[in-house]
């Protein structure tokens, strides 16, 4: 029943609000230009093809979790994800959505003109090749086809059932600190995820306003 609960509520969010990007105050530093580069979608940086595996270390506030990445999984999300990845584009952001032994969610924007740059910026779906069991890494998307922007998030239990059936694809699984992305502060629920349409407008303002609790991203960066 409580699986039941939660698989409902995530599947109203986000079939209420389409997906939203991501990036954080701390790109400015980043080559000088990434706040330019992030407002391209469709520029060269923001379009690259990812390597057949590679591995993102996420630091944290609660600390660090690593996620292997399998192209061959997902090949249209691994390339979104490895290039967002490479242009800072989910640094300080938070987890907005952590629901205990079902999923934790990010990938809204700190900025609210980066959010509007991407709201549109969609990729093609893939195939669903592996499950969304404990530990994988998934685009969220909404039910109309083709609608993966930015939202990730990882499965906390197993959600094979429920999730492979509506086309989330994983492309990816989580190798390090999944006792670490266990831990985020669950306080809040699905609560924020409620609000799409304001943490797009005021970003990383309203989430530290009304719920500053919410653990966060610090950098994501590929693992050399």
């Amino acid at each position: 029943m409580l699986r039941r609960k939660y698989l409902a509520a995530f599947v109203a969010a986000v079939l209420a609000a389409v997906e939203f990007a991501a990036c954080g105050e701390q790109v400015s530093t980043l080559k000088g230009n990434a706040p330019e580069v992030m407002m391209d979608p469709t520029g060269e940086q923001a379009t690259q093809t990812a390597p057949d595996e590679f591995k993102v270390r996420f630091e944290t506030s609660a600390g660090a979790f690593v996620i292997d990445v399998t192209r061959d999984w997902s090949p249209r999300g691994a390339d979104r994800f490895y290039s967002l990845i490479r242009i800072g584009f989910y640094d300080d952001q938070r987890f907005f959505r952590v629901l205990p032994n079902f999923v934790v969610q990010w990938g809204m924007s700190g900025d609210p003109e980066v959010t509007a740059a991407w709201q549109t910026a969609r990729i093609k779906d893939d195939p669903v090749k592996e499950s969304n069991v404990p530990g994988t890494i998934t685009f969220a998307k909404t039910n109309a086809p083709n609608s993966r922007t930015t939202q990730l998030f990882i499965n906390l239990g197993d959600n094979s059932a429920n999730l492979d059936g509506q086309g989330f694809a994983p492309f990816g699984r989580v190798v390090e600190g999944m006792e670490v992305v266990g831990s985020f502060n669950a306080e809040y629920g699905s609560t924020p995820s409620t609000n799409q349409a304001t943490i797009a407008e005021r970003g990383n303002e309203f989430l530290n306003k009304n719920f500053p609790n919410l653990d966060y991203i610090v950098t994501a960066k590929i693992v050399e």
